[in-house]
């Protein structure tokens, strides 16, 4: 069996968001002792993200502190997440890692002070099949296609 290599990397940036529906979500804003309506306003966190990428190797494919360099470079200040979520904010992560790395899995691990956050598991994107063996043999079919098409 083939074994799957992975890197990983933490990093830590402030940053300020909130949840506007805990401010009248009866669920959210309860009253009681699992009210959490102050989430609805601004508040901060020290955001911790820790992201994991495949590797092809084991010399180096991605090199831990250019990977980490580079993430880091991504956030420039306080953030300013405005109604992002942990699982928004690993999603947009991810945006940006798959246009650098395309073709690997990555795990991204967003937290709220290292207490409370999300794990999301970004598969690799597969390749399309399609019924043609070579891509002379496609563009000679659409061209037949478009040809066909323009002369009715």
């Amino acid at each position: 069996m083939a074994q799957k290599r992975m890197i990983w990397v933490t990093f830590r940036k402030e940053g300020i968001h909130k949840y506007p529906a805990a401010l009248d979500d009866p669920k959210l804003a309860t009253g009681k002792d699992d009210d959490v309506s102050f989430l609805g306003y601004p508040h901060r966190h020290i955001f911790h993200f820790k992201v994991a990428i495949e590797v092809f190797h084991d010399d180096r494919d991605i090199e831990f502190i250019q990977f980490k360099r580079w993430l880091e470079a991504l956030y420039q200040g306080t953030l300013e997440l405005n109604y992002k979520s942990c699982e928004m904010i690993a999603d947009d992560l991810y945006a940006q890692i798959k246009q650098k790395y395309p073709k690997r899995d990555v795990n991204i691990e967003v937290s709220e002070d290292g207490e409370n956050g999300a794990s999301i598991s970004y598969p690799k994107a597969e390749s399309v099949k399609t019924k043609y063996k070579t891509y002379s043999e496609m563009e000679e079919d659409f061209a037949d296609e478009y040809s066909a098409q323009n002369t009715l």
